[in-house]
């Protein structure tokens, strides 16, 4: 699927289920892809939701901005303008940058209007982080920008990022998320499909001299919220503590929460039937 989210600009998603079930929108996280999901989307699709997986603008097969347009508000725009052309008001999943982009979207609506969405459920991020886990992030993406020379080279990265997680017995998965193009040394190498041109852009963003700022924004936004919100947490989360989800939801009491113990901040990847579980008990629940 493609949706139009700006005149000729394109962000590309995959469907499961019904559409005439309730749309559920899956939004990942930084440098991520749609396919970073796991089962999640088939398993809504079963359980009676019409699940959609979009690739954020700069990110696998969505366009990618000419003008670096990668900012919070062109994100929350996309979300916007494909929530307007579902038949039904979609709930929404959004990982660490997904999660940010649903808040600042449904929170920073104008006024007057209606809710874009039915619920929204944030994948290890609040309006505060803790630094290090972000700093880990950047790390992480920073790295290997002149690409790999094999899936298995790809694969002994994501491995020494995620020690925690148990090495797949295929890559097929982690193959959709890279790009096999020809290096200036004229070598076919994998690359991360996501545009470099974000990092500067996420680095001058979410510094510490932007933290406070950020996160009033966010707070601010999450205070807006109207619809039924759940964050959950991956229990070895280092960029989400147990201290700012406390804080969280004591700044904003309608927030629920959950635990998915197992799991860091890849949630989904890391524990996803658990995470699954917990998303599809949230959402029923609601309707």
């Amino acid at each position: 699927m493609k949706f139009e989210t700006e005149p000729g600009f394109y962000v590309a998603a995959d469907a499961w289920g019904n559409p005439e079930n309730p749309p559920v929108l899956l939004l990942h996280g930084g440098g991520q892809t749609r396919h970073s999901w796991g089962d999640t989307a088939q398993l809504l699709a079963d359980a009676g939701w019409y699940a959609i997986a979009l690739d954020a603008r700069g990110h696998g097969d969505s366009d990618w901005s000419i003008e670096g347009h990668y900012g919070i508000e062109y994100l929350a725009n996309d979300l916007r303008a494909v929530a307007s052309q579902l038949t039904q008001k979609p709930a929404i999943v959004g990982a660490s940058m997904g999660g940010m982009t649903a808040l600042i979207a449904e929170g920073e609506r104008a006024p007057g209007t209606n809710s874009i969405c039915s619920a929204i459920v944030l994948v290890d991020i609040a309006p505060r982080t803790e630094q290090k886990g972000i700093e880990r992030i950047f790390a992480f993406m920073s790295g290997n920008q002149n690409g790999f020379a094999s899936l298995d080279e790809a694969a002994e990265a994501v491995a020494a990022y995620l020690p925690h997680r148990p090495r797949p017995s295929d890559h097929s998965r982690l193959e959709k998320n890279l790009r096999l193009r020809t290096a200036p040394t004229g070598e076919s190498r994998y690359y991360w499909h996501w545009d470099p041109k974000m990092l500067s852009l996420w680095r001058k963003n979410t510094g510490p001299d932007q933290q406070t700022h950020n996160e009033e924004r966010l707070y601010a936004a999450a205070h807006a919220l109207t619809v039924p919100t759940l964050i959950v947490r991956g229990g070895m989360s280092d960029v989400v503590s147990d201290k700012i989800v406390a804080e969280f939801l004591d700044a904003v009491p309608h927030v629920q929460s959950v635990n998915v113990a197992e799991a860091g901040h890849m949630v989904a990847g890391d524990s996803n039937h658990a995470f699954t579980r917990a998303v599809i008990e949230f959402l029923t629940n609601i309707d």
